[in-house]
This record gives structure tokens, C-alpha cells and sequence, in this order.
């Protein structure tokens, strides 16, 4: 597949995978997902680890700690290894990870006591709420400048790209495997 680059933002220039764009529309198409895939990966990373570093766990961890932060109910260390694509082996060394420094709990399965749930401590919730409240608010601010038309635009390509990712995947771990 061919390789060609553009140069997007303040990202400066970026390789994309596939058939360069021709004028008009693709090649704006293609310079925003550009963009999106190494600005947004690139500053998720930088991002990422300091606020790990606040709430003094690896950035990997942090990852689990936010899906489960979008959970209203418990799940199992199968669930969050579905969610994270880690081996249950591995989910359960970051499930004991997190146990130890106090944001998570564990808990037996109302339905089947040979299951155990893992849920945010309480304290944790409250530890990631104070994390979060100023670059929650720097990065509302940052959508400020948006119409609620804008915005629809914005979340639905939020959406559909993070279907994207979740199928992309899918398909390298069944390839994988």
C-alpha cells in the first residue's frame, strides 16, 4: 500500500497509509484524519502520563481506571480484559495493581459467588473528579468556540471513529490469532 505524507496543524508532517488523496474533498478528508490520528494520539500520550503520574499508577492503568470510571455497575476481570484487549491473565495483574494503591474494589457476583466484580473505590471517584477538574474545564473551553450544529458534527465523528478503531481492532487480533 502506498505511503505518502502531509504536512497537518502544528503536528507538522504526518505519513498516511493508502492511495494519496486527489483535490478537493478526500484530501481534506485525509488531512483531518491525519491530523486526528497524530495530534489527538500524540497529545493523549503526553497527557496521559502525567495525570497516571498524579494518580500514581502507570499510564496503562489509567486507561482501565477511566473505562471503568464510564461504568455504572461492577464488572469482572473478563469484562475489563474485553474492554482493554488484554489477556485475562493480564487484566487481573492490573486489577490487583489497582486494588493495591486503593482505586478499585473488589466485590462476590450476587449471581455466581465464584465470580468477583471490580468497581471504582469510592475514594477513587473523588481522586479522578479532582484530577480531571481543570483539564476537564480547559478542554470544555476548548469546544466553547463550537454551535450545538458543530458539536453534533464533532460527536458523531467521534462516534464513527471509535467505531473505526474498535473494528480495526477486531480484525488485527483475529488476524493475530
Amino acid at each position: 500500500m502506498p505511503i505518502w505524507s502531509v504536512n497537518v496543524s502544528d503536528c507538522g508532517p504526518v505519513t498516511v497509509y493508502g492511495r494519496p488523496p486527489s483535490a478537493g474533498s478526500a484530501s481534506t478528508a485525509a488531512a483531518v484524519a491525519a491530523n486526528s490520528a497524530a495530534c489527538d494520539g500524540s497529545a493523549y500520550t503526553l497527557f496521559n502520563q502525567p495525570m497516571a503520574d498524579r494518580l500514581g499508577i502507570h499510564p496503562t492503568d489509567l486507561q482501565c481506571v477511566a473505562l471503568l470510571d464510564l461504568e455504572s455497575d461492577p464488572v469482572s476481570s473478563g469484562e475489563i480484559a474485553r474492554l482493554t484487549g488484554l489477556t485475562p491473565g493480564a487484566a487481573t495483574r492490573l486489577v490487583d495493581r489497582l486494588d493495591k494503591v486503593g482505586l478499585v474494589v473488589r466485590q462476590s457476583d450476587p449471581d455466581d459467588r465464584r465470580r468477583t466484580l471490580v468497581a471504582l473505590a469510592p475514594e477513587a471517584r473523588a481522586r479522578i473528579s479532582s484530577a480531571w477538574e481543570i483539564p476537564g474545564k480547559a478542554f470544555g473551553e476548548a469546544l466553547d468556540r463550537y454551535d450545538d450544529e458543530e458539536l453534533a458534527l464533532i460527536a458523531d465523528y467521534l462516534h464513527r471513529t471509535a467505531a473505526v478503531g474498535r473494528a480495526q481492532a477486531q480484525r488485527i487480533t483475529d488476524q493475530v490469532l
